[in-house]
């Protein structure tokens, strides 16, 4: 989906484990608001909690940036993790279920993916990287006028 417009919602920095509560706090607040049912905001807050302690453990830090969105069929929520770590020197592998470079289940990048509707990362290695993420519900449809 297309968006038509963008309302920043909020700039939080990711740079302690109290953060990543924080940010977990946020979007359950943020899809809320938008209308996402509970099974969408758990779905959402495990890829945001996931993102986010990438940023922190892999990234050094930085911050995540969400905004409302609106396309007139449906309403939504972005959410953008930026750092200015190591980068990531191979993404497709990096998505890969199993791959890990900390130690972990290797599940972050990939079940990240599958839990949102849209995903992209920008990444050079020595230089950082931003990954976005964007879920949406549907906008209520409006009601039919009646003609006579």
């Amino acid at each position: 989906m297309t968006e038509t417009s963008g309302r920043l919602a909020a700039c939080l920095p990711i740079r302690s484990d109290m953060d990543l509560a924080w940010v977990r706090q946020h979007v359950r607040q943020a899809a809320a608001e938008v209308g996402f049912g509970l099974v969408e905001q758990t779905k959402l807050i495990t890829a945001a909690s996931e993102l986010a302690r990438n940023t922190l453990v892999h990234g050094g830090g930085g911050q995540v940036e969400s905004a409302y969105l609106d396309n007139g069929r449906a309403r939504g929520l972005r959410l953008t993790f930026t750092d200015e770590g190591p980068g990531i020197a191979d993404v497709e592998r990096a998505l890969t279920d199993g791959y890990t470079s900390g130690g972990g289940l290797g599940l972050g990048l990939g079940g990240a993916r599958r839990l949102v509707h849209e995903f992209s990362i920008e990444t050079c290695p020595g230089h950082g990287t931003s990954v976005t993420v964007v879920c949406w519900a549907a906008v209520p449809p409006r009601p039919r006028e009646e003609t006579r």
